[in-house]
């Protein structure tokens, strides 16, 4: 009786261990959005806005987050690149979708909206 009392034990214990060397799963898929932002807000070269562009491609395409929906403010930054290339029309686009994705954002976001609208 004692010795599958030890086993049961040793089984509960390895199972624990096992399960808490897994990686934590976070709510969203930033890619290597940190770097990539931090280098186009120091250098804002065109090179630099390429891999920025590119990382925010990945993160549209591969949302593997516990959410599976973009960060917040992803859309939005985005849409601010494309407004700065004289892209107004997708960057509403972008930002509409960011007031669906993030309904909080919406007062915000419409000033942004009437003020390129309006030009």
């Amino acid at each position: 009786m004692k010795a599958k009392n030890h086993l049961l034990i040793i089984f509960a214990l390895s199972a624990l261990m096992l399960a808490s060397c897994s990686s934590p799963k976070t709510l969203y898929n930033w890619e290597n959005y940190e770097k990539v932002s931090y280098n186009y807000s120091k250098d804002p070269t065109e090179k630099n806005q390429q891999e920025l562009d590119k990382c925010f491609i990945k993160m549209t395409e591969k949302q593997n987050g516990m959410r599976k929906v973009l960060p917040p403010g992803i859309l939005a930054e985005r849409a601010y690149l494309l407004i700065k290339q004289g892209k107004k029309e997708p960057a509403i686009t972008l930002l509409n979708e960011e007031i669906k994705l993030y309904p909080e954002s919406k007062p915000f976001i419409d000033k942004i909206i009437k003020q390129l609208e309006s030009k």
